[in-house]
C-alpha cells in the first residue's frame, strides 16, 4: 500500500465526495431524479474505484480513508435531506448516527497501540453500506404516487432494517478486533491489525480460515509481517 495521492482511484473518490453536497440540495429541492442520478454515479464509482485499484496496483492509505468517508457522508446526507422531507422518522437518525458515535473511540485506542491507518474493512460493514445506499433511493422514490412508488417503500424499508442491523454489528465486530488489537499489544510489539472472527486471510487458500494463535502463544502475539 503506498502514500501516493494523486492516483485514478482517489480521483474517483474526491469526485465521489464532491458530490455529497449536489446530492443534498438535488433532495432539499425535491429534484428526485437528478439526486437519483448522483447517487447511481456514487455508487458505480465505489465499485469502480476498487477494481482500479488493485488492477492498476494503485491502493493507497489515502484511498482507505476517503472510501469509507465517502460512503458515511452520502449516508448521512440521506438522512439529512429525508429527515427534513419526513420521509424517515427521527428514531432511524438517532439510531444510526449513535453507531457511528459509538466507533469513535476506536481510532484513538489504535493509535496508541501503534497501529497507522484505519481496522480493515468487513463483510459485514460492505453489506450493512450497500443496503442502506439501496434503501435511501427506495425510499426517496417512495415518497410519489403509484403503486411503483408503494412498492419501492416496501422494498426500500426491508433495506433499511437489514441494513441497520448490519451497521451495528459492523460495529460490535470492529470493537472485537480493537479488543484482539489491545490484548495482543500487551504481549508484544503491533503486527497487522487482526481480521473479523471467521474471516479468511488473504494469504490462505479461499475459504480456510485463520487458525489462531500458535501453540504456546496464550495471548495471540503475533510475529509483525
Amino acid at each position: 500500500m503506498s502514500g501516493r495521492i494523486w492516483t485514478v482511484p482517489n480521483a474517483l473518490s474526491f469526485a465521489r465526495l464532491l458530490g455529497v453536497p449536489l446530492f443534498l440540495w438535488l433532495v432539499l429541492i425535491e429534484a428526485d431524479w437528478w439526486a437519483l442520478g448522483v447517487l447511481v454515479f456514487a455508487g458505480l464509482s465505489d465499485w469502480l474505484d476498487g477494481k482500479l485499484a488493485r488492477a492498476l496496483e494503485q491502493t493507497s492509505k489515502l484511498g482507505t480513508v476517503l472510501d469509507p468517508a465517502a460512503d458515511r457522508l452520502y449516508i448521512l446526507a440521506t438522512l439529512a435531506g429525508l429527515t427534513v422531507r419526513d420521509i424517515i422518522p427521527l428514531w432511524l437518525v438517532a439510531v444510526l448516527v449513535a453507531r457511528e458515535a459509538a466507533i469513535v473511540p476506536i481510532a484513538p485506542i489504535t493509535r496508541r497501540l501503534g497501529y497507522s491507518g484505519t481496522l480493515p474493512v468487513h463483510f459485514a460493514g460492505k453489506a450493512a453500506t450497500l443496503c442502506l445506499l439501496y434503501a435511501f433511493p427506495l425510499l426517496l422514490l417512495g415518497d410519489h404516487e403509484g403503486w411503483a412508488a408503494t412498492a419501492a417503500k416496501v422494498i426500500g424499508w426491508s433495506f433499511a432494517i437489514w441494513g441497520t442491523f448490519l451497521y451495528w454489528w459492523a460495529a460490535l465486530l470492529y470493537w472485537e478486533q480493537t479488543r484482539r488489537l489491545v490484548l495482543a499489544g500487551r504481549a508484544g510489539p503491533p503486527g497487522p491489525p487482526p481480521r473479523p472472527p471467521g474471516e479468511s486471510d488473504p494469504g490462505r487458500p479461499p475459504g480456510e480460515t485463520d487458525p489462531g494463535p500458535p501453540a504456546g502463544d496464550p495471548k495471540g502475539a503475533r510475529t509483525p509481517r
